[in-house]
């Protein structure tokens, strides 16, 4: 007669095992070391955020003037955040809806190994390697109603200059267009790099049993990249909830606040007033939202590839 093995025999036996192997040993030296990193640079910034929202304090000193809530509330009840929230949710959805789609197309065109594609990857992949900041100054002078870009071409057609920063639909549009323009080289070496491993044979046998390219793209390249896809909607979400760079520099929030982002209306109406406790209660309602994205994609999105 066999007996069931005793499940605390066995954990045992894989911590022996692990023990004799040396893994816990490396565990043990590599991990306080992270651990203590973590804390500091983390858990105690977010602590003393969160301690911070509760004060109306303006940096000086100890914070003394307790408000509880209050900043919370202050918050929850300004156009301008209501705004700002928006526009964040917006810059989410461009990234998921235009920026991935632009970088995958472009990703099943030059995937392949060849010293033209490697040119085109390098191009492509080049603006996400300038600086926030000097991406938001080119563009600026790009989007100048008087001396930029897009004034030449409209006096060269016969228009009025068009002052497209100025507008408050237009100049949100042109933050978009720059964000798309900054960040989809990144998506489209993440998935280069898992177009790039997909298995030659599966590719060449689909070609064989008559299989268009947009179904060997649907049936079998599609199926192979789903982690690198799943991977890289992470970074395009998480990424639009922290943009801050390259709106300074094209708007600064304007005009009439409208092109405000949950980031910038933290730098605007929290660091540069001197409202600490005011710009921490938004760090911290920033934060709570970009965990409950990360679970909720942890729960959802990567039970779906793994599946």
């Amino acid at each position: 007669m066999t007996h069931a093995a005793d499940p605390r025999l066995s954990a045992r036996a894989r911590l022996r095992r692990a023990m004799s192997n040396g893994r816990v040993t490396a565990v043990l030296i590599l991990l306080p070391p992270a651990l203590i990193l973590f804390t500091l640079f983390v858990m105690l910034p977010l602590g003393e955020s969160a301690w911070f929202s509760f004060f109306n304090w303006n940096g000086y000193g100890a914070p003394e003037d307790f408000v509880g809530l209050d900043n919370y509330e202050r918050i929850l009840g300004h156009s301008v955040f209501h705004t700002a929230a928006g526009n964040t949710l917006k810059i989410v959805a461009i990234s998921l809806v235009v920026q991935m789609p632009l970088a995958l197309f472009l990703a099943l065109l030059i995937y392949r190994k060849t010293p033209t594609n490697a040119l085109f990857r390098l191009v492509f992949f080049l603006p996400y390697i300038l600086a926030e900041v000097a991406a938001g100054l080119i563009w600026s002078f790009v989007f100048d109603g008087n001396y930029g870009v897009t004034a030449s071409i409209a006096q060269s057609l016969g228009f009025e200059n068009v002052f497209i920063l100025s507008d408050p639909d237009w100049a949100f549009a042109a933050i978009m267009t720059v964000i798309v323009w900054k960040y989809f080289g990144f998506h489209m070496m993440i998935y280069i790099a898992a177009l790039q491993s997909v298995p030659e044979d599966q590719i060449e046998a689909a070609r064989i049993e008559g299989a268009r390219r947009t179904q060997v793209v649907r049936y079998v390249q599609i199926p192979h990249i789903k982690p690198a896809i799943a991977v890289s909607a992470f970074f395009a979400i998480i990424g639009a909830l922290q943009v801050f760079d390259v709106i300074i520099p094209l708007t600064n929030g304007g005009p009439s606040n409208q092109t405000h982002t949950i980031v910038t209306y933290l730098y605007t109406f929290g660091l540069t007033r001197l409202n600490i406790g005011f710009g921490s209660a938004v760090g911290v309602i920033l934060f709570v939202g970009a965990v409950t994205v990360a679970i909720f994609y942890q729960r959802i999105f990567m039970k779906r590839t793994e599946a």
